[in-house]
């Protein structure tokens, strides 16, 4: 098969592969859809803990594919279904795994990153990822590489439960306008958020963050956003604040900006070789702010996105900018690093 291979920093190589090798309870798809994502570009460039030196691995876990073969062990799976497919399993026995946060596992699996991904003609779906559920049900009537975007919308599902949701009375605050970003608009109107702030330094995100839903969109190379804030909430600040980007000073604004009784959800992780901030600890305090963290989103996260998905309230081709065959993988990894693109898609 063509396969999309990382044999090093900066070294993906489009090249035949081997087709992978399925067991007695394991599941082969045939790749229909796989998404770029911002793990896959810092895989990309050596940057991820779970690509040490030496590794060679197919990256790649946004993803949609149909069976083509199943083990013999196999059961309620059938060839020529189409699933979306959570990513992520956990060892199924530890505390995080058996409250549902298989994402939190000390010993967790994932395809594209511990285990061969999608950036290929076919991919393995293992027996562990299989037993907890990971292979999700797609009508063949979603548009597949719309459905390979469930796996970032459920992240941001996951980061907007843990503000507790997004209520009809909050005046909400995004900050960054990139693929995430749009997706944390996009689903902040579909609960009912009274206004949505986006802030951004490229002009084109701005642009895409209006069309996305944005009711006001603030240039922050030209603009300040507490003054913006302070202006939309009549001197209250946010209610709910998502930084959805790896920024220092959006998360000590995020602090300054919020209502007394906000929500702040930190999306966006820290480069590793910077990880802390100075934040106001006084204002959290006293204005009895919530401050949240998540990382990447569980099994049941994806299963709550695609529900969502399903019932045709969220377009998740909204946040496409194109789409390439897997012959020109290498191109689409430069277009996604293109900053004014929102997510690519290669349809292998």
């Amino acid at each position: 098969m063509k396969a999309l291979v990382y044999h090093g920093p900066n070294d993906l190589r489009l090249q035949d592969h081997p087709d992978p090798q399925i067991s007695d309870e394991d599941v082969l798809l045939k790749v229909v859809s796989a998404g770029i994502c911002g793990t896959d570009l810092r895989i990309y460039h050596g940057g991820h803990r779970k690509y040490p030196a030496g590794t060679i691995r197919i990256p790649g876990h946004e993803v949609v594919g149909d069976v083509v073969a199943l083990g013999s062990s196999v059961r309620g799976i059938s060839v020529g279904q189409r699933f979306v497919v959570a990513p992520n399993w956990g060892c199924g026995h530890c505390r995080q795994c058996i409250t549902g946060n298989n994402n939190r596992c000390a010993n967790y699996g994932a395809l594209g990153i511990t285990e061969d991904g999608a950036f290929a003609e076919y991919m393995r779906v293992p027996a562990p990822a299989i037993a907890q559920g990971d292979l999700i049900p797609l009508s063949p009537d979603v548009d597949p590489a719309a459905a390979a975007m469930i796996e970032p919308f459920a992240c941001v599902l996951r980061g907007q439960e843990a503000l507790g949701g997004i209520r009809p009375e909050d005046l909400v605050v995004v900050m960054g306008a990139g693929p995430i970003g749009i997706l944390h608009i996009m689903f902040a109107r579909l609960q009912g958020a009274r206004r949505v702030i986006v802030s951004e330094m490229l002009g084109a995100r701005l642009d895409q963050a209006a069309e996305a839903g944005a009711d006001r969109v603030v240039n922050l190379e030209r603009e300040s956003l507490a003054e913006v804030v302070m202006e939309e909430s009549g001197g209250q600040g946010a209610d709910a604040i998502i930084v959805a980007a790896p920024s220092h000073k959006g998360q000590e604004d995020a602090i300054q900006i919020s209502a007394i009784g906000g929500r702040i959800n930190f999306f966006g992780g820290l480069p590793k070789d910077r990880p802390t901030t100075v934040l106001d600890s006084n204002a959290i305090h006293y204005k009895e702010i919530l401050v949240t963290g998540t990382t990447a989103c569980s099994t049941a996260d994806c299963w709550k996105a695609a529900q969502i998905v399903a019932s045709g309230r969220l377009d998740l081709s909204q946040v496409i900018s194109e789409q390439f065959p897997m012959s020109q993988a290498i191109e689409a990894f430069d277009k996604a690093e293109d900053r004014s693109s929102l997510k690519i898609v290669l349809n292998p």
